[in-house]
């Protein structure tokens, strides 16, 4: 490769970030003249990159959206970081991301030195990615969500329950989790007057109303704590949910409300819910009945109150009535 077409790949993964480069400052970097960056980035858009300059004493060089995707030139770090996360994307729920993943894969590792494709093999060795046939989210509603959290716009949806019955929801969305195979919207909701995560993947005909979010405080340090259970409104009831749960992690996981605790793996057999929540005790209840498998209750008195109550309840309903 000559020096000339060295320079301006270096020059084009410079541009490739997101800022403005005054052209003195790529000179140094590159170790030329401002004279020879000047004509560096004239050779760049004849090849149709979209290179504008903006003049005064703040301006200089930056890449824009142009009409075509031109090619990506990533240093070593960025190639490694880019494959490693389309391998593990193939095993996210987000419907058609699995193919398209692997597209872009092999396109990649086609393209990289013998040295990056060799790590990149290693890393691909080694990891397994676990892909099940639980609810995918439609990826279009993901961009339609991200959309509306970066645009602070209120949005109509509609929102399916566990039991399939849809309603409609007014919103303002604050983030979009992703926790392990599953998709949150953590937003407020006008109609309820309160905060909520809803499942992405229960989500239907998202709408922007074109209306800004109001300024609210999240009862926790971010989105994504808010989707795990780590709230700061104290004043909100908790209880304990301690129980053994016979049936594969994979199984339960989705079925136990939106903010299920910590629901990990106790086998190949059972799963574990450990933790606090701050949800409705009787519902909780109702679930681990209708999940159809055995369960135990260790260290969860309100969980077992309201069990003898749903027990009593269907004893009666089991009694024959009287003469």
């Amino acid at each position: 490769m000559t020096d000339t077409a060295a320079r301006l790949l270096r020059l084009l993964s410079l541009l490739q970030m997101p800022r403005e480069w005054p052209g003195s400052e790529l000179a140094e970097r590159l170790g030329v003249t401002d004279r020879t960056v000047r004509r560096d980035v004239d050779r760049l858009r004849e090849l149709g990159y979209p290179v504008v300059a903006a003049l005064g004493a703040t301006g200089g060089y930056r890449l824009t959206a142009g009409s075509a995707l031109p090619p990506l030139v990533l240093d070593e770090e960025e190639a490694v970081a880019v494959a490693v996360g389309l391998r593990v994307a193939t095993g996210q729920a987000v419907a058609g991301i699995e193919n398209a993943s692997v597209r872009a894969l092999t396109k990649l590792e086609q393209v990289l030195p013998a040295k990056l494709r060799r790590r990149v093999r290693t890393v691909g060795a080694a990891v397994a990615v676990r892909v099940d046939d639980g609810p995918a989210v439609d990826p279009d509603v993901l961009t339609v969500l991200a959309a509306a959290v970066t645009n602070r716009e209120r949005l109509r949806l509609g929102y399916r329950d566990a039991a399939g019955t849809v309603s409609r929801r007014h919103a303002e969305p604050l983030g979009v989790v992703a926790s392990g195979r599953r998709w949150y919207l953590v937003a407020y909701d006008l109609d309820r007057d309160a905060w909520r995560s809803y499942r992405a993947d229960r989500i239907e005909d998202p709408r922007p109303t074109g209306a800004r979010v109001l300024v609210r405080e999240l009862p926790a340090a971010d989105p994504a704590d808010y989707v795990a259970g780590r709230r700061t409104d104290w004043g909100t009831p908790e209880y304990r949910a301690e129980v053994t749960i016979e049936a594969p992690l994979h199984r339960v996981a989705g079925r136990l409300g939106e903010e299920p605790g910590t629901l990990v793996a106790d086998g190949a057999t059972s799963c574990r819910l450990t933790g606090t929540r701050a949800d409705d005790p009787a519902w909780l209840a109702a679930r681990l009945v209708t999940l159809g498998v055995p369960f135990r209750l260790h260290d969860a008195p309100e969980l077992a109150a309201h069990l003898r109550t749903l027990t009593d309840r269907v004893a009666r309903a089991l009694t024959p009535p009287g003469p």
